[in-house]
């Protein structure tokens, strides 16, 4: 297994102070945020994210994914720069209702498969808490019948938690269409007091240890399934200002398990 960090937190660093942050933590490459205000923009895409990819060899690390969107000239950059995977998530409109979005959401993937094949590169549908696909029977669904070589599954481990899942039986149900493991944590806090008239609740993003999903029973499932694919570790947690903290200390503690 390889791990990648998303670096999302660090827009405003330049390439080499980003390259050096992450080959520091140890880390085997990253998820770009392949959008507007980053190091390399969609606009600029197919010029910016082979040379960014070249640069971040030069420190022994890869982009082992992107997180953008799915117009041609995206492909083609990934396809220049050797990147696999482009990571996006399913939002529905709950007012069409849940299933009619679902059938929507799936035409449109069907409409990216020419792409996935033309330049060589995997969609990857990320779940995710809210009026999403949220648990893993839901992005099963959503992808049923579609090829993980061109469209797959970006499990995440903390949305698999805040939607109550045992990690194991929802690493199982997708296992067929895997094609990356987020593993990040979330427990859910109440905004309001019980005795509200109407109690709300919200994500919050945490260390590791502390979350609904239990890292020790994700790696041991990817260790006996003979996981070969990568893990990105997303640095997202509700108190920011622990993220340059907690981003190393989470890298060691998944190794741990291993």
């Amino acid at each position: 297994m390889k791990f990648s960090i998303f670096t999302k937190p660090w827009r405003t660093l330049s390439v080499d102070e980003l390259c050096k942050k992450v080959a520091n933590w140890g880390f085997d490459g990253v998820e770009f945020p392949l959008r507007d205000g980053y190091q390399v923009e969609p606009a600029n895409a197919e010029k910016g994210l082979p040379e960014l990819a070249k640069k971040m060899s030069e420190y022994g690390l890869s982009i082992m994914s992107v997180a953008s969107g799915t117009d041609e000239n995206i492909f083609a950059a990934c396809q220049a720069a050797g990147v696999p995977i482009i990571r996006i998530m399913a939002g529905f409109d709950l007012k069409k209702g849940y299933l009619n979005s679902e059938k929507e959401y799936r035409a449109n993937l069907e409409k990216l498969l020419p792409l996935c094949e033309k330049y060589g590169v995997k969609v990857g549908v990320q779940n995710h808490y809210g009026p999403m696909v949220f648990n893993s029977m839901e992005l099963k669904s959503v992808l049923s019948g579609f090829d993980p070589k061109y469209i797959g599954a970006v499990w995440d481990a903390a949305h698999s938690g805040l939607s109550g899942e045992i990690a194991a039986q929802g690493l199982d149900i997708i296992w067929d269409n895997l094609v990356l493991v987020n593993l990040k944590n979330a427990y859910w806090k109440p905004e309001t007091g019980p005795e509200a008239e109407k109690v709300v609740w919200h994500p919050y993003f945490t260390a590791g240890q502390y979350g609904m999903a239990s890292y020790q029973e994700i790696m041991e499932y990817l260790k006996t399934r003979g996981y070969k694919g990568d893990i990105c570790l997303p640095a997202e947690y509700t108190d920011e200002p622990l993220v340059e903290r907690l981003t190393p200390l989470e890298l060691e503690y998944v190794k741990s398990f291993l």
